[in-house]
């Protein structure tokens, strides 16, 4: 069962050992059961409200990136993860979730999906500091196994680099990845780096030309841009960044290296500029130096949330 705290006069969901017995009890006896649950999740309109999103990230996992702040396997605990991301999604203004099927799975079996934006990370096949990283394959979900689901968001990473010829099947994946969103209808958000290789690792480009070639360059994939949004760093002159593009933009929480302070700053100036409609963050958070995710979240859902930061409609 789940236990309960309270903070503010909001119930912090936490996990037991109990919760995890159950959880892997079905992942071992009932696997069939996880269908009947997707099925019937309670799910939500993708915009409502005031317009604007709050998503937090857990798909790091996956591509071999688990280390925070200098510890390496900082985020291999998966009770530990769980727990964390049970606590964020219980706060108020926590939209949702984006990680790849084994912690949306997780997330469903415990039973913490519901009315919640459920986005599933689609390339995971660049590991991190792989000789193939830039070849990053589509090995978590695909657009099928997102409609099958029933999750409400696809996500892709797009890391371009000029100088590795890798890098050309990671753009044309992402494009039909577009094609196929577009084809179910299902909204696609891109998250588009200029990289390089620098000391046999990957490095993006966070400058604000680069970032703005990689938007160009996002932009224009797949045979339409309906269904596409973007995912974008917050980098010196916004302004500049936001006028590139047409297509609504999520803010990437980055990796949790600068001070926390720091980062909030440059969160609520971005989160003002037209087309920005709010946040995906996921280490900086869920992993906050002072171990309380409940105050983290909470800060950061209202920058998302601000009374009279609404997107304007007609």
């Amino acid at each position: 069962m789940l236990r309960s705290e309270s903070r503010a006069a909001v119930e912090t969901r936490r996990l037991d050992e109990a919760d995890f017995a159950e959880l892997r009890r079905k992942r071992a006896e009932e696997p069939g059961c996880l269908r009947s649950i997707l099925a019937s999740r309670q799910r939500r309109p993708l915009i409502r409200d005031d317009g604007r999103l709050f998503i937090v990230a857990a798909d790091h996992p996956a591509r071999g990136a688990l280390g925070i702040r200098g510890d390496e396997l900082a985020m291999a605990d998966r009770y530990d993860l769980l727990d964390r991301l049970a606590t964020a999604l219980s706060r108020p203004g926590v939209d949702g979730v984006l990680g790849t099927p084994d912690i949306i799975d997780d997330l469903a079996l415990l039973g913490l999906l519901d009315d919640k934006i459920v986005v599933g990370s689609m390339n995971r096949g660049g590991l991190r500091h792989a000789v193939f990283e830039m070849d990053d394959r589509f090995t978590a979900y695909d657009v099928a196994g997102i409609v099958r689901d029933r999750l409400d968001f696809a996500k892709t990473l797009l890391r371009i680099n000029l100088g590795d010829a890798g890098s050309v099947a990671t753009i044309e994946a992402n494009a039909r990845a577009v094609d196929d969103a577009a084809a179910a209808q299902v909204p696609i958000m891109l998250e588009p780096f200029i990289s390089d290789w620098v000391n046999g690792r990957v490095v993006n480009d966070l400058s604000t030309d680069a970032v703005i070639r990689s938007i160009a360059i996002a932009g224009g994939l797949g045979t339409t841009s309906v269904y596409t949004w973007l995912k974008l760093p917050v980098v010196p002159d916004m302004e500049r960044v936001m006028a590139t593009t047409t297509l609504p933009t999520l803010l990437l929480g980055g990796e949790a290296r600068a001070a926390e302070d720091e980062v909030f700053e440059l969160w609520e100036g971005a989160l003002r500029l037209p087309g920005v409609r709010g946040l995906v963050a996921g280490r900086s958070l869920i992993y906050p130096s002072d171990g309380d995710v409940a105050s983290a979240v909470d800060r950061a859902a209202a920058l998302v949330h601000a009374p009279g930061r609404a997107i304007l409609r007609p």
